[in-house]
């Protein structure tokens, strides 16, 4: 178990002092009002975190006011940045929380092949915006997700062989900073600030523009291909995805199946694997690449649900998290691949927990991933070839926490190297950043949380204290 910090005394948020310093035209939600409960929910909503307040900007001068306020009065300053989280970030205990889906435009210059946007976006919309003309940024796999969050975490997604992580394609950024001061950032103007965006969490400041290279992606094939769950079908499934061209990108789950009208009654809770692919190369070539993965279906009885298909690739992007309020744990890893021994293993452990849902996901990389320098950003696991995480869901908190040690040997005897993805930790402490960020990239990290945000106002995340 990761040992956290032990938090600072935080001092109360003067609500009225604060609404006075924002000014009427950005609204400041607090406890006792009507709508607080709504406000301070993350979806998919489980966790119970109780902001101070909930402030809502419109701009990024009201972001700098709600910072300098929170710097003077000595508060946490919690981000949301406009997405979902199983685990609750982006509304922490007692902090002042900037909940900035109110910035959520999109300024496309197709032309140029780049397109702003604001910090509270969502990927999905962000991508049917840009999608409309042809054109894509690689996020993830899920629409809910901010375009905020998974930036500055790295961003692993269904693009990744082919034009690697969401930071790959960062080319600019509008920061507020600790201090309250707007800086502009990129690859020639504060570079390092630039270097630690990329991958190093929001420990530096409030993003309130990302500047996105776009890349000519319209029609892709992909979609799911479900197989049941064998020790061959799990190796043989992410063994295909290693092999594949690096315009072939998937993302593996393993785990019960939902019981969805598409998948047959018959194998509703039952295990599976759960491929979702996406080929970004020619049209014409996509069976022939396809084809191994639908081999290890063939030869684990047939596909259960055969969704592979030409689309554009916005459509590929999933809703979020379903099913109503629920709380996770979980633990990442990387690895070299699976073999079939640790496919046993994890069948047998996910068959044997009794947790609402539980699973093992496998997001298989190489291809453009590994081609940037492990120095280049502040995502230093650029050979890893498989980022992995296991979850456990429950319906509150208690219960949820109960699955820890089931979740931490599971993704211990699934780890093959040492690390972790700072997207899929689960809390701030100080061994959990010390994975996601190791050696040099720590020591670097430090010292720029130092000259940035020496204080650690912005400490709700997978924390780097300063040096």
């Amino acid at each position: 178990m990761s040992q956290s910090p032990v938090p600072p005394t935080r001092p109360p948020v003067p609500v009225e002092a604060l609404r006075t310093a924002l000014g009427a035209a950005t609204p400041v939600v607090a406890p006792e009002d009507d709508d607080y409960g709504a406000a301070r929910t993350v979806e998919p909503g489980g966790v119970e975190q109780r902001p101070a307040a909930v402030v809502r900007p419109a701009d990024t001068d009201a972001v700098v006011r709600a910072v300098r306020f929170a710097r003077d009065a000595g508060v946490e300053v919690s981000v949301r940045s406009g997405g979902h989280s199983v685990f609750g970030l982006g509304a922490a205990d007692g902090a002042l929380t900037l909940d900035l889906r109110g910035l959520d435009g999109v300024d496309l210059d197709a032309e140029g092949r780049t397109a702003w946007a604001g910090g509270g976006i969502t990927a999905g919309a962000y991508s049917a915006a840009v999608g409309a003309a042809g054109l894509a940024t690689p996020f993830g796999d899920t629409g809910s997700v901010g375009v905020g969050g998974i930036t500055l975490g790295g961003g692993i997604g269904l693009l990744s062989r082919s034009l690697g992580m969401t930071i790959d394609s960062l080319v600019e950024a509008e920061v507020v900073t600790a201090d309250g001061e707007v800086v502009r950032t990129d690859a020639d103007h504060e570079p390092d600030l630039f270097w630690a965006l990329r991958g190093g969490g929001g420990n530096f400041g409030v993003v309130t523009r990302f500047r996105f290279a776009l890349h000519d992606v319209s029609q892709v094939v992909g979609g799911v291909l479900l197989m049941p769950a064998t020790p061959e079908s799990v190796a043989g499934v992410v063994a295909a995805a290693d092999a594949a061209p690096p315009e072939l990108t998937m993302v593996v789950m393993v785990m019960p199946a939902p019981p969805m009208p598409m998948i047959p009654a018959e194998w509703h809770g039952r295990l599976v694997v759960m491929a979702n692919a996406c080929w970004s190369g020619p049209v014409e070539s996509a069976d022939a690449a396809l084809a191994p993965l639908r081999d290890v279906a063939a030869r684990a009885g047939g596909a259960l649900l055969d969704g592979l298909r030409t689309a554009p690739y916005p459509s590929l992007l999933e809703g979020g998290p379903q099913g109503g309020p629920v709380v996770a744990t979980g633990r990442s890893f990387l690895a070299d691949g699976l073999d079939e021994a640790a496919a046993a293993h994890l069948l047998d452990q996910l068959e044997g927990s009794d947790a609402l849902m539980r699973a093992a996901q496998l997001r298989v990389l190489g291809g453009a991933v590994a081609e940037v320098p492990a120095d280049a950003t502040a995502y230093a696991h650029r050979t890893a070839r498989v980022v992995g995480n296991v979850a456990a869901v429950a319906r509150d908190a208690a219960t949820a926490a109960g699955y820890q040690p089931w979740v931490d040997a599971l993704a211990a005897r699934l780890r093959g190297a040492d690390g972790a993805y700072a997207n899929f930790c689960l809390d701030g402490g100080v061994d959990v950043a010390r994975a996601a960020y190791p050696g040099a990239t720590w020591n670097r990290l430090r010292e720029l949380k130092r000259r940035y945000d020496p204080q650690n106002l912005f400490r709700g995340n997978v924390n780097v204290p300063p040096g």
